[in-house]
């Protein structure tokens, strides 16, 4: 290590320049890394639905399909229809003259077909796109669509909204990091006396960010979510390393001419602080790792990889960059401004008990709050309602009484007898508004004989039969689950083999899955943080302490939309409590730590907490306003209320955990420290 730490000090115009030079192959790496716009496709592949959409996907070329509403005649929607066939990437679409052919006049059709294809004064089409839904492919098709010149047309449907979802975020990912940079900027000019080291700290992260991006490209694709906010996250809970660092390194200089020697000693003491710093953070990121979701793997691997690469750039380029611009520090300089924390000393240990009395009360509406938050899952409510998908949509439900479609895949020997009697049995179901198949159509109208070659391939298929079941019912809704649930039974009575799925119904298992992860992973992340704590302090006191009071930021955090009467995306509710509890935890081990080194001196309490708070509450103040200032633009700015969301919650988690370490903390020692000095070993 003193090998490694003497070469990049003392040669820091080559380790920067090697470091530069890796951004090369990083930064192709990112371009070549795909994005997944699909947060459904991220289910486990043992669910029924999800089988149900490879056979939809890999047999029917069904998994990715869109409503087209298009207002005109049927001679307009065959027109447009030949056009859209034409275009790279779309399967089929399925019309009235397509299923039945032309020779049926509208007004001889029954109602069950008319209602799936007519509305007043437009016509449905069924677009079947040849790859998933969140391709390349289905994308550039889809904007075909919308390009082609016709009579005003809707294209809903999942590949409609992941297309939109696409523009957004690909559209306001650079705003993101603009904003996060610019803000840290200004929070960090206000905190540190010079005026070039936060922009010596932010391309230093920057490094770090695209060494993370690059190295991507090993994980194949990345969500759309991780992309969008992956790179503030890494700024926000990164940042910490280089201030350490860079005040270490300030602190050695005082007592050491050569600065080359001076960072030398500076990385050596600081690189185990920085390791023991970074660890709750990693492990807290790792423990997403255990989401049956595997979105929750994504942003885990991910953003563990970015602690990881934002370390190594602390102790590799910081100080070659340090080093270099040495004399632009020293020459623009400023005042600091922070207050003096001398007054909150004294007040924290005159009312310590009064304190931590509202310590412990504060939990009561905390927990409360956290509990009754509501949550949502449906991904179009996500999304700005003046988007294309989103109009589309509630056109289907307005013209179509059509809110969500499901698909039934079932054997293609059933017996014409139980095939009609499951469908009658869908049909009767509250809700159902149309079903679509070739029984419906061939046992009603025509022949099977006569009817168009591409029915066949479009519902019978390699030992399947596909049927469509159009509801009036919303994607998420509870109605929709409760119709989810009498399908499966109507399926199952005929074919115990036979598959549900679609948008709903991944949906539904969604919020199964996304419950029982939120409860698993924040369970293993307390445990982790705490085993993390008690090895490093030796003790079964302190973690308990520390890891009590980001647990109440935590639960003020996640309470908090219930009082004001909002509901929050799903995923929300999965991660905040652990990215909140694996970065802020520091604030309490720094001041804790600083505690146990004072105690350790003087062997009084209160003295030792009075030292501690006006020591690292500076610290405390300044990373937890970097980690605001480089969260909060993104929040306000994001027309995407998923990343809105994220971003809000991890602003206002990172004041609240600073809030509650700073104010109650010492309250908490100064209350519980006979209890800590028994079960911490070197302070009896």
């Amino acid at each position: 290590m003193k090998r490694f730490t003497k070469f990049i000090s003392h040669h820091p115009r080559l380790v920067l320049l090697v470091m530069t030079l890796l951004l090369i192959p990083s930064f192709i790496g990112y371009k070549r890394t795909g994005v997944n716009y699909d947060i459904l496709t991220y289910l486990p592949q043992d669910l029924k639905s999800t089988q149900g959409q490879d056979i939809l996907d890999k047999n029917f070329k069904n998994a990715a399909t869109g409503m087209l509403i298009l207002e005109g005649t049927d001679h307009d929607a065959q027109v447009l229809r030949d056009k859209i066939l034409k275009i790279d990437g779309v399967e089929d679409v399925i019309s009235k003259s397509s299923t039945v052919g032309d020779m049926i006049p509208e007004e001889f059709l029954p109602d069950d077909i008319k209602d799936i294809f007519y509305a007043e004064n437009s016509t449905l089409m069924i677009v079947k796109f040849s790859e998933s839904s969140s391709s390349f492919t289905t994308m550039s098709a889809i904007e075909q669509i919308r390009d082609i010149e016709s009579k005003p047309k809707y294209l809903s449907g999942i590949s409609s909204l992941v297309k939109d979802t696409k523009d957004i975020i690909d559209k306001e990912t650079p705003i993101y990091v603009g904003l996060a940079i610019a803000l840290g900027l200004i929070v960090l000019s206000l905190t540190n006396e010079s005026t070039v080291i936060p922009f010596v700290f932010m391309l230093t992260i920057g490094y770090a960010v695209i060494y993370n991006f690059g190295t991507n490209i090993f994980l194949g694709e990345i969500s759309y979510l991780t992309k969008a906010i992956a790179a503030v996250l890494q700024l926000a809970v990164t940042m910490d390393y280089s201030i350490f660092l860079y005040h270490r390194y300030v602190e050695e200089k005082s007592y050491e001419d050569n600065k080359n020697k001076a960072m030398d000693i500076a990385i050596q003491e600081t690189i185990s602080s920085l390791f023991a710093s970074s660890l709750t953070t990693f492990a807290g990121f790792m423990v997403l790792l255990l989401m049956e979701l595997g979105l929750g793997k994504d942003i885990g691997l991910v953003m563990s990889k970015g602690v990881l690469t934002g370390l190594l750039s602390t102790v590799i380029v910081l100080p070659s960059m340090l080093l270099i611009v040495e004399k632009l520090v020293n020459k623009y300089n400023h005042k600091i401004f922070l207050p003096s924390f001398d007054r909150l000393s004294e007040f924290n240990i005159k009312h310590s008990k009064t304190l931590f009395t509202v310590f412990i009360a504060l939990f009561i509406p905390a927990i409360f709050g956290s509990v009754n938050t509501k949550l949502y899952y449906n991904l179009d409510r996500s999304l700005p309602q003046d988007l294309d998908s989103i109009v589309a949509l509630n056109k289907m439900k307005k013209d179509y009484n059509m809110a969500s479609t499901h698909f039934i895949v079932v054997r293609d020997d059933l017996s014409n007898s139980s095939l009609n009697d499951l469908i009658d049995g869908i049909n009767n179901i509250d809700g159902i508004s149309s079903v679509l198949s070739t029984n419906s159509v061939t046992g009603v109208i025509l022949p099977g004989d006569i009817l168009p070659d591409k029915v066949g391939d479009n519902f019978s298929k390699d030992g399947y039969q596909m049927i469509m079941a159009n509801s009036e019912y919303q994607t998420a809704s509870n109605e929709v689950r409760n119709q989810i649930r009498e399908m499966r039974s109507v399926i199952n009575k005929y074919d115990k083999e036979g598959y549900l799925t679609g948008e709903a119904v991944l949906t539904d298992d969604l919020t199964v899955i996304s419950n029982r992860d939120f409860k698993i992973v924040n369970a293993a992340s307390v445990v982790i943080v705490f085993l993390i704590i008690a090895i490093v302090f030796k003790s079964i006191g302190i973690p308990l302490v520390l890891i009590s009071a980001i647990e109440l930021a935590i639960q003020i955090n996640m309470g908090i939309p219930f009082y004001l009467g909002q509901t929050i995306p799903f995923i929300t509710s999965i991660i905040i409590g652990v990215i909140q509890l694996g970065s802020t935890i520091d604030y309490s081990i720094l001041m804790t730590d600083r505690f146990l080194a004072e105690y350790k001196k003087t062997g009084d309490v209160n003295k030792s907490l009075n030292i501690s708070v006006k020591e690292t509450s500076k610290s405390i103040v300044t990373s937890a306003l970097s980690f605001m200032a480089a969260t909060i633009g993104v929040g306000i700015y994001s027309k995407m209320e998923i990343v809105s969301t994220i971003c809000n919650f991890l602003a206002r988690g990172a004041i609240v955990s600073m809030a509650v370490i700073i104010f109650l903390l010492p309250a908490i020692i100064s209350v519980t420290f006979p209890f800590i000095k028994k079960t911490t070993k070197g302070l009896n």
